[in-house]
């Protein structure tokens, strides 16, 4: 399990899941925040295979934004060009590739929040 990060914690509970009383709540908490944070587009490196995704490890593809697949606590997606398509992969299989401190941020907050 990942160390707890207090300044993180605090980050998630008073910026992204504050006033969210239900898990769908959280969930569209965590959508505004990635859409808010994140600074599209951006390169992004496939790190794991995923059963629901085409992405192979390493492979390099361009986030574009947020997809409207439905976010929940355990699952958001963001929307990919890949092979002349756009597509919404989990964001939990990218790592950024060379972006502004704020995406960079907002990514980890996402694997964090999975990983804990």
């Amino acid at each position: 399990m990942t160390e707890r990060d207090e300044e993180r914690e605090e980050r998630i509970e008073m910026r992204i899941i504050v006033d969210a009383y239900t898990v769908e709540e959280q969930a569209y908490g965590w959508h505004a925040y990635l859409d808010d944070t994140m600074d599209f587009p951006f390169q992004a490196r496939c790190v794991t295979e995923r059963e629901e995704s085409p992405l192979k490890e390493d492979e390099t593809v361009s986030v574009v934004g947020m997809s409207s697949t439905e976010p929940t606590l355990s699952q958001q997606y963001v929307t990919v060009e890949w092979m002349d398509r756009k597509l919404g992969v989990p964001l939990g299989q990218l790592e950024p590739v060379d972006v502004g401190d704020d995406t960079k941020q907002a990514i980890e907050d996402w694997h964090y929040w999975l990983e804990r």
